[in-house]
C-alpha cells in the first residue's frame, strides 16, 4: 500500500556540530525525508547552509533531501542544489517572475518539483502553476527561523489548496512547515496535509528524535 503520511525533519533544529550524527539519528528512527533549509539573508531574514553542506548531508543519509531555497532569484541556484544531491527542490511563489521556467527546469533537472507560499500569500497566486508541481509547501510561520508559533489562520488555505489538487493534480502533495508539534499536526492533516515538517517538535524533544517522530506518527489516520 502506498505511504499517505510522511515526516521530513528539519535538520534547522539539529546540533550544527555533529550534523552527521543528527541525520543519523533521525534516519535510524524512521524519518521518511530530510528537510533542509536553504536561506540567503534577503528573501528571509536568516541564512543556513550551503551546497558544500547538502553534499555532506548525501553522504550519510539515503533518504530523500527534501530541499527548500528561501531565497531571491532561485533560478540562479537550483542547479546547483540538484547536483549537489537534492531529491525535492521547492522554491517560493514569492521569489521569482520567472516561476514557470523555474519549475520546467526543476524538472529538466530530475528533481520532484515543489512551489511554497507564505503565510500571507493567498492559495489563487498559485492556480497558474498548480499541474506542475509534485508538492506545495504551506508555510504555517513566516519563514527564516526554526522554533515558530503555529499561525492557526493558515488552515483555510490549506483546504482550499487540497480542493484545487484534488481537482487539478491530485497526485501531488501538500507540506506544512512550521509549528508543526503533536498539539497541531491533527489540524493540518484534517485540513489535508500529508508531508509534516518538524525541527523543534523532534530534535528537541524530551526523549529524543525517536520518541518526537512516534509523537507525530500517532496521529496518523489508520
Amino acid at each position: 500500500m502506498t505511504q499517505s503520511y510522511f515526516i521530513a525533519p528539519s535538520i534547522l533544529s539539529a546540533d550544527f556540530s555533529r550534523l552527521g550524527e543528527e541525520i543519523a539519528r533521525i534516519e535510524n528512527a524512521g524519518a521518511d525525508w530530510v528537510h533542509v533549509d536553504i536561506m540567503d539573508g534577503h528573501f528571509v531574514p536568516n541564512m543556513s547552509m550551503g551546497r558544500k553542506a547538502l553534499e555532506a548531508c548525501k553522504q550519510v543519509t539515503r533518504l530523500p533531501l527534501d530541499v527548500h531555497l528561501m531565497v531571491e532569484a532561485p533560478e540562479n541556484f537550483i542547479e546547483w542544489y540538484a547536483e549537489s544531491g537534492a531529491s525535492h527542490l521547492t522554491v517560493h511563489i514569492e521569489a521569482t517572475p520567472n516561476i514557470h521556467r523555474v519549475l520546467q527546469r526543476i524538472r529538466e533537472l530530475g528533481c520532484e518539483v515543489g512551489i511554497a507560499l507564505n503565510p500571507g500569500t493567498p492559495a489563487c497566486a498559485l492556480d497558474a502553476v498548480l499541474q506542475m508541481v509534485d508538492l506545495v509547501l504551506v508555510m504555517t510561520v513566516n519563514p527564516g527561523f526554526g522554533a515558530q508559533t503555529f499561525i492557526p489562520e493558515t488552515l483555510p488555505k490549506i483546504r482550499e489548496i487540497r480542493q484545487k489538487l484534488d481537482r487539478d493534480n491530485p497526485q501531488a502533495l501538500i507540506q506544512v512547515d512550521g509549528g508543526i508539534s503533536s498539539k497541531t499536526i491533527d489540524q493540518v492533516i484534517e485540513a489535508g496535509a500529508q508531508v509534516f515538517v518538524a525541527g523543534n517538535a523532534i530534535f528537541n524533544h524530551p526523549a529524543g528524535p525517536a520518541a518526537g517522530m512516534s509523537a507525530l506518527k500517532a496521529h496518523f489516520p489508520v
